[in-house]
């Protein structure tokens, strides 16, 4: 407790520094990106940092098939996919940006919606 205590106390001095960390931090969130996958490659759902859907592809393969319960849940099971690998990188990231600025891993958490 103490110690985070004093990491906090040693950032107060550098607020201009932190302030500037987290801009480009927030930056860069939306270029984040990761895929999910479902059904092999039949369907392919990307996401970004913003936790949204950029795309969607269903394979011809998918769509012979005509069979639209399953259809949807391979939409669904992609899309949760790439929002989990989403949330897995937001996560790494937001404990290396912690890290390099001396705060516990979790810290950063409520700040950039993490948490």
């Amino acid at each position: 407790m103490l110690k985070e205590l004093s990491a906090m106390m040693g950032l107060m001095g550098n607020k201009s520094k932190i302030q500037d960390e987290m801009q480009k931090f927030q930056a860069q969130i939306p270029l984040i990106t990761a895929e999910g996958f479902a059904g092999g490659t039949m369907v392919v759902v990307k996401a970004n940092g913003k936790m949204e859907v950029v795309s969607c592809k269903i394979s011809a393969e998918a769509l012979q098939l005509q069979d639209h319960e399953m259809l949807e849940d391979l939409v669904m099971a992609a899309t949760n996919q790439a929002l989990a690998k989403v949330r897995d990188i937001l996560a790494t990231e937001t404990a290396k940006l912690a890290s390099n600025m001396g705060l516990p891993a979790g810290m950063l958490g409520s700040m950039t919606g993490m948490g």
